[in-house]
Parts: C-alpha cells; structure tokens; sequence
C-alpha cells in the first residue's frame, strides 16, 4: 500500500509540474494550441494503458458513445479553460478553485442522478463556495476571464465524473483515457487552425513537458490505484497545492495574502472531505484524472 500512496504523489507532482512547463509559456501560444499539442503526446501513455486483450480502436465510444462524447467534450473544456487559468492566474489560485471539483460532483449528482446527500456533504458545499467568495473576494479585487476559466475547468471535470458514473463500471480503462485524450486533441486542433502559429524550440520544449508529464500522471495513478485503496491514493491530489505555492513563490513571483490563504484551506477542506465522503459511497476516485 504503501507504493501505491508514493505513486499518488508522484502523480500528483508531474500533474503539477506539467502545469507549470505550460505557464511557462506566458501565453505565447493559444491555449486551444497548448491543448492540441499535449493531447498529441498524451497518446504516448496509450501502451501502459492498455489491458492485455484491448485494441486500438477500443481507444473510441463502445458501450456507452453519448456518454464517451460527453466526457470527450467536458475533457477538452476542462484543458482549454485549465491552460488559460494557468495563463493568467498564480498557479495557487488557480487549484483552489478547479478543487472545487468534487463539490461540483455533489451538486451534479443531485441534480442528474437523484443521488441522498446528507447534511455533512451540504455543509462541505457551503463551505467550499465560502472559501471560493474568500478567495475571490468579489467587489474588493478584479475578477477576469481566468478565474471564470479555472471554475469552468472545476465544473468540466465534475461533469465528466458524472457521466462516468451514469457509463456505469463495464467501461474499459482505455476508453475512458481516450476520450480525455481524443476530445482535446480534436477540439484543440480544430481551435487552432484559424491562428496557427508555429512554436520556436523552446515553445517546443515546454509543450514537450506539459504533455509527456501529464501523460506519465496518468500511467503513474493507474498504477497507484491498482497497488493501493483508492481512498488512500485520492488524498495525495492535494499536494499539488505545495507544489502550487512553491513554483508560484521562485518561478513566476506570485504571493498570496492571508485572506487567500484561509479561503484555500476551506476549499481543500471541503473538497477533502467531499472526496472522502463520494469514495465511501461509490469508489469513484479510481478513475478520476484518467476521464
């Protein structure tokens, strides 16, 4: 078990470090061709992913298609809005808000599947969106597009853990990382056509880091998962926000404030214990950056 809780964090650090290859770009490049780019080399993950048995094509909608495109399209939404929150926003900032993703699936599961959720879930709710109004902190500071993007981002990924529960369990593990795979490629590549512009080699490189490092996330939590409890693994998301403040603090020179401090603790609070709470209820995490 233990080996599987080191690869969580693991994990979780290349997830963080991709996200900071692709704010090291500072915008230079679109971020729909950001997303193309990382979808591309997020196929290489394709052969760890597969089952003995699978084929290629298995990579597209099987069972359950609508559902497959659901997830294809809340995947490419979550990428595209990601990379423009990173864009614009301390890196801090920015996971504070997508961690806002299992509240969202609480809500999501309420309104779609008619799911009970009791009164502690409901307080981890109010909790959450307090932590977000303290975050943002609303007629005090600018809000922008990018704090509208790292909430759609949070909304997006919930969407797409929702679809994966009405998909049912008989999903196969490389459909369900195709479709988070194939909908940003697709739609990325599609973006970027109009406003192509062609990355110099060192726009090369970090796109090179962004999506090999995403793509070594998802084969490094596959692993995690089959050598540990998904609830053990599931809290080790949370040290990206240490990874968060640390890059924000020497590479891009963000600083947050006390009150942004203690609107993050609620929100990954909240978030903690949601994510907590839907693990005993469902055993959804498994699958959760492999959408």
């Amino acid at each position: 078990m233990i080996k599987g809780v080191l690869l969580g964090f693991a994990c979780f650090a290349a997830y963080a470090i991709s996200d900071a290859f692709v704010k090291s770009l500072h915008g230079s490049l679109p971020p729909y061709e950001s997303v193309f780019f990382g979808g591309v080399l997020g196929l290489a993950a394709l052969p760890f992913i597969m089952d003995k048995g699978d084929r290629w094509r298995d990579v597209f909608p099987a069972a359950r298609p609508r559902l497959w495109w659901v997830r294809a399209l809340a995947g490419a939404v979550s990428n595209i809005c990601s990379v423009t929150a990173f864009t614009l926003l301390p890196m801090a900032e920015v996971f504070s808000m997508i961690f806002l993703m299992p509240v969202f699936v609480t809500l999501l599961s309420v309104l779609l599947l008619k799911e009970h959720v009791g009164w502690r879930r409901w307080t981890a709710v109010f909790v959450g969106f307090a932590g977000v109004l303290v975050v943002l902190r609303p007629g005090f500071r600018a809000l922008g597009v990018g704090h509208l993007a790292a909430v759609l981002c949070g909304l997006a990924a919930a969407t797409s853990m929702v679809a994966l529960r009405m998909a049912g369990p008989g999903e196969k593990r490389i459909s369900l990382y195709g479709a988070g795979v194939i909908g940003p490629l697709v739609a990325g590549g599609l973006l970027m056509l109009p406003h192509f512009i062609w990355p110099d080699l060192h726009q090369c490189l970090l796109l090179a880091g962004y999506g090999l490092l995403a793509a070594l996330a998802g084969v490094l939590l596959m692993y995690a998962t089959l050598l540990a409890p998904a609830n053990r693994v599931a809290p080790t998301q949370y040290s990206q926000m240490l990874w968060a403040i640390g890059f924000g603090y020497w590479l891009f020179g963000d600083r947050l404030d006390w009150p942004m401090g203690v609107g993050i603790v609620m929100i990954l609070g909240a978030g903690l214990f949601t994510l907590v709470r839907e693990e005993k209820v469902t055993g959804w995490w498994r699958r959760v950056r492999m959408m």
